[in-house]
């Protein structure tokens, strides 16, 4: 009961076609990723351009244009793979079917850090958007991160449609906002010059252009340099893209007519916002600024210190916040894929009460916590290791589509294998650049990690297809160990302490599975001891009882020997039964109270490498206390 008031009453398999989705709540929880990256996209490129100096700023509009273009192209390849994949495009699935299993657990391992790092730098860009406009707050940046990652957990936790419903409105609170900063923006840049050049004077650019011994061309060389730098930087826009392609199933039916619709829907909001804070940006002079970030400034300009500030401010950091939302959804469901598939353990597969990848959405909320108290909440400093694992999984996602259609010919195959075609060469050339300049930033642990996480899947795999093969057995080899054993009499283990309840239950059990039963007690209390031997000696009952002596007042040491010693007797008959009499307490701090005597001697016999390949029956005998 107090389970169903924290994440609400289970959903039964047969609603769960009502938690899928409209598009109108599609949007917001499914590209809050990629719309909340006009917070940072912009202030990324400004990063590295003021480093060249007031020159290069100017610059940051040509290459926004031109992540723009690349913005464009990927929505065209993804439009065309929820098409192909209408069960779900991710990169996983269409690299799998058409590049083989290394290319897809390559692309399956960059999505899954890229989710990850998308809650941390989302999460920590949010808490900046808060703590610009309150600087008191900035010492609980950790704090308030772990804060904000738990929450959305939560919500993640209820299910689809619930944190759709509430996600929703600061989505679109978002939206109008920025719009309408960008509308009163615009408008005072190009009939206010006077209110422009007034704030010049109160926001003075601190950067200075360095000086160059070297030649032109130098300059030149590292102008463009620096150019591809900011290029890189500014692909964090467009990370979130994809996650419409993997979910697919996600919608409401018709689901690939919704889920194309969302796609545009999203591709010219981002468009359209992104190029208009960037053109801002550069008509103001605007730099990045450690205490306050690039939109809070534009804010200022736009709504001086009005309730409107603070409105955008507030929606900035929610929809940030909520960005990591995104990768809520797509790391669970990206790996109940891959557990389905037998590369990560079977828990992730899973359904919780509520419909959701329960242990999906713990694992990831974990790990960001983790990311997020290392780098100290620190958007600027998680960013580096950003865009390798997406643009990785865009390169094979838009190659295996290039294949796809060569080889499947549908109508008007020749066009869409071009634009993927131009969509794979564009997204990796992105990742070049990206490796490139940010590798000793950080990116070079991104790259470590791509390269080691498809080994450990591989390693997953192949245990579980050892132990399949291990465990599988034909009909006939079945019929005749039954029939085998059918007359044989387990050589059965009754480990006690002293007569109780459940003792007695066990001891009942035992003489029904066999006549060969024999009871131990291992004697750590000489005065404990005696008295079971006195009360065992008044029983009527023929199961012999054993005295383990146990002079350093072990349990399980001499518990274990005696057992092996009885495996060995007449080997024919399998190994030792084992009957276990317990107390279960009523309540969960009891079990502190009582001794784990069960547990341990069942991993001390399991772990036991002696008797690979053999079978112990270990039966436990709970007696329910009332108290």
């Amino acid at each position: 009961m107090k389970k169903y008031l924290l994440f609400g009453k289970p959903l039964a398999n047969a609603v769960a076609h009502t938690q899928r989705l409209r598009k109108l709540k599609a949007l917001p929880i499914l590209s809050s990723d990629a719309l909340s990256s006009v917070t940072y996209g912009t202030e990324e490129i400004l990063h590295v351009l003021m480093i060249g100096g007031v020159a290069l700023l100017a610059l940051s509009l040509p290459i926004a244009l031109g992540i723009c273009a690349l913005l464009a192209l990927l929505g065209a390849s993804y439009y065309q793979t929820i098409e192909a994949y209408p069960n779900g495009g991710g990169a996983f699935t269409v690299a799998k079917e058409n590049l083989g299993e290394f290319p897809s657990l390559l692309a399956a391992g960059a999505l899954l850090i890229d989710y990850l790092l998308t809650v941390a730098v989302s999460v920590a860009a949010g808490i900046k958007a808060i703590t610009s406009a309150f600087p008191s707050l900035i010492p609980f940046t950790v704090l308030l991160c772990i804060i904000a990652i738990v929450l959305i957990a939560y919500i993640n936790l209820r299910g689809a449609q619930e944190s759709a419903s509430i996600f929703a409105y600061p989505t679109y609170m978002f939206i109008v906002i920025i719009l309408l900063m960008l509308g009163v923006g615009l408008y005072d840049v190009w009939f206010s010059p006077t209110l422009v050049a007034q704030f010049h004077h109160l926001h003075p650019i601190s950067t200075s252009t360095p000086k160059f011994a070297q030649s032109d061309s130098t300059v030149v060389a590292l102008s463009l340099y620096m150019i591809l730098r900011a290029f890189s930087a500014g692909c964090s826009a467009l990370t979130g893209i994809e996650c419409i392609a993997n979910s697919v199933p996600a919608f409401k039916k018709p689901e690939v007519a919704n889920a194309r619709k969302t796609l545009l829907w999203m591709v010219a909001t981002l468009g359209v916002m992104f190029l208009g804070v960037t053109y801002l940006a550069n008509a103001l002079g605007l730099v990045p600024d450690a205490e306050q970030s690039l939109l809070s400034q534009i804010g200022h300009f736009v709504f001086g210190h009005s309730w409107a500030y603070y409105l955008l401010q507030t929606v900035t950091a929610a929809i940030l916040l909520l960005a990591a939302n995104t990768a809520f959804t797509g790391f669970p469901r990206l790996a109940s894929i891959l557990s389905h598939h037998h590369y990560l353990p079977k828990q992730f597969s899973a359904l919780g009460d509520r419909l959701s990848f329960s242990n999906g959405v713990f694992s990831l909320a974990g790990f960001s916590c983790l990311l997020i108290i290392i780098f100290h909440g620190n958007a600027h400093s998680l960013i580096p290791l950003y865009s390798v694992g997406v643009f990785l999984a865009f390169s094979l996602s838009q190659g295996g589509m290039v294949k796809f259609w060569l080889q499947k010919r549908y109508p008007k195959w020749q066009l869409k294998c071009v634009i993927n075609a131009l969509g794979c060469i564009a997204t990796f050339t992105a990742l070049a650049v990206i490796i490139e300049s940010k590798f000793y930033s950080g990116a070079w642990m991104t790259v470590i990690l791509i390269a080691v996480v498809p080994i450990l899947f591989m390693a997953v795999h192949k245990h579980y297809q050892a132990v399949d093969q291990e465990l599988s057995v034909k009909l006939d080899e079945a019929n005749q160990y039954l029939h085998a054993m059918a007359s044989v009499k387990p050589k059965v283990i009754v480990p006690v302490s002293r007569v109780h309840r459940g003792t007695l239950a066990a001891l009942n059990f035992a003489n029904h599975v066999s006549d060969d039963v024999t009871a131990v007690c291992v004697s750590v209390d000489p005065k404990r001891t005696e008295k079971l031997r006195a009360i065992w000696a008044k029983l009527n009952v023929s199961i012999p009882l054993v005295v383990l002596p146990s002079p350093y007042r072990e349990t399980i040491t001499p518990l274990r020997r005696f057992i092996r010693e009885q495996d060995a007797r007449d080997p024919e008959r399998g190994l030792c039964m084992i009957v276990m009499p317990e107390a279960i307490p009523t309540h969960w701090w009891h079990y502190l109270l009582h001794n784990q005597r069960a547990p341990l001697l069942k991993a001390s016999l399991f772990l036991n490498r002696k008797h690979k390949g053999s079978t112990r029956i270990f039966v436990d005998v709970p007696y329910q206390l009332k108290r």
